[in-house]
């Protein structure tokens, strides 16, 4: 095989590296939702935030031209995040007024 065909090859791979990256770009973008509601714990919130802290900072498990470990680690962090929204609710149009809601008095007749 001749140099114009790796030059192909390694285009063809940055190009799909890229996609996948603005793809995990957008759903980060998205779950800044999820990360200011009280509902999901903060172990969750603080793991989407150590992905993108690695994901910009220089010291990776692999070098640079390989973002495998970067696209990995913000994809665990954005399933776990995910995860934990389904579980407490969030996202799913629940109003402060959700009789689901603990902590509330619902009596309607207001006495103490």
């Amino acid at each position: 095989m001749d140099t114009s065909v790796w030059f192909v090859v390694g285009a063809l791979v940055l190009l799909l590296m890229a996609g996948i990256a603005a793809v995990l770009l957008v759903r980060v973008i998205r779950a800044r939702k999820l990360l200011v509601d009280a509902g999901i714990p903060l172990r969750n919130k603080a793991l989407v935030w150590a992905a993108v802290i690695y994901t910009v900072s220089p010291v990776d498990l692999l070098p640079d031209p390989v973002y495998l470990d970067d696209i990995g680690f913000l994809l665990l962090a954005l399933r776990s995040l995910h995860a934990a929204s389904h579980a407490v609710g969030a996202g799913r149009g629940r109003t402060a007024m959700d009789p689901t809601d603990s902590g509330g008095n619902l009596s309607a007749s207001g006495g103490k």
